[in-house]
């Protein structure tokens, strides 16, 4: 029998089960991580570097690089580390902290893509108001809020999921700290502060999830009813890499979250975790940049900038 007091360390799921298999998904894993470090880390750069791009629609897309940074580094580093070195272990203070901050990446990205589809609904829909409503100040304190909302929603989680006595070991079935996981070693079948938190969360995102769906209804109406072509046209590319990343997001971690039990195992539940934990933050710059051409033509210069110091 385990309880809180007497648990110092988690044992997490080992990706694979031989020593080459395991040093095999290091080196994938590390791929995949140094993909996501340089999509990001070229997107903040390009967008921070040059002048053109200070607008709200790439200030945004500058948080959701470093947002998407952060998530992938919150699991990634720890599941190579173990793969290397042939461990499962991780503190308790570790797993809570694991949990905090992937939890607080998950909830500030869904916050700030719902800012997004605001910001787009105004460019397309209220275009002689948009520099009224989004200006610098307002962009500012709707992104400090999508922080300040992953935040508090990470400390409610934490704080009750690590407030339960847990007795039933300290095998985590994941290759990271995972609360549904974390609730499977509780003495107690239901937690009630868990459960309300549950039931909050669960209803600011389906807030969300609506606000996206009519903010691009009416998008998608007034864009129908341009008389150009070319407008047309370019108010689709603005609005597609958006719409692509926040289905992308929302596919993924509701599949992860609400596929029924009866199809559960620990080899769907690794694949599904690796999916909404890594497959976003690593296709994120790469959606929005592949139709982008600010994008393009700032990385384009970066990379000329570049070769020209090295030469």
């Amino acid at each position: 029998m385990y309880n809180s007091s007497s648990i110092s360390e988690f044992l997490l799921l080992p990706l694979a089960d031989t020593r080459q298999l395991q040093l095999l998904h290091f080196w994938l894993l590390l791929g995949i991580y140094l993909a996501a470090l340089l999509g990001n880390g070229l997107i903040s750069t390009a967008v921070a570097c040059d002048h053109r791009l200070h607008t709200p629609m790439y200030f945004f897309l500058l948080n959701l690089a470093l947002l998407d940074l952060g998530c992938i580094s919150t699991t990634l580093p720890k599941a190579m580390a173990n793969a290397l070195w042939d461990t499962r272990a991780i503190s308790y203070a570790g797993c809570a902290a694991q949990i905090f901050f992937f939890v607080f990446f998950l909830s500030a990205e869904f916050s700030l893509l719902t800012i997004m589809s605001y910001d787009r609904y105004v460019a397309i829909c209220k275009p002689l108001h948009y520099r009224t409503l989004m200006d610098s100040r307002a962009c500012a304190t709707m992104a400090a809020a999508a922080w300040g909302a992953g935040v508090l929603h990470s400390l409610l989680h934490t704080a009750s999921t690590f407030s339960l006595p847990l007795c039933q070991g300290n095998v985590v079935n994941q290759f990271f700290c995972e609360i549904p996981q974390i609730l499977k070693l509780s003495c107690s079948e239901s937690n009630l502060k868990e459960v309300l938190v549950i039931i909050f969360t669960t209803s600011l995102a389906f807030g969300c999830f609506v606000f996206v769906v009519v903010s691009y209804v009416q998008i998608f109406i007034a864009v129908l009813r341009m008389p150009s072509e070319q407008g047309q046209h370019k108010a689709f590319s603005t609005c597609l890499p958006h719409l692509a990343v926040v289905s992308l997001f929302l596919s993924t971690v509701f599949f992860a979250h609400l596929k029924p039990p009866s199809i559960s195992s620990p080899l769907l539940d690794l694949t599904v975790s690796l999916l909404y934990s890594v497959v976003p933050p690593t296709l994120n710059p790469i959606i929005y940049s592949l139709r982008n051409r600010e994008i393009k033509h700032s990385l384009s210069k970066l990379l000329q900038y570049a070769l020209f110091q090295l030469q």
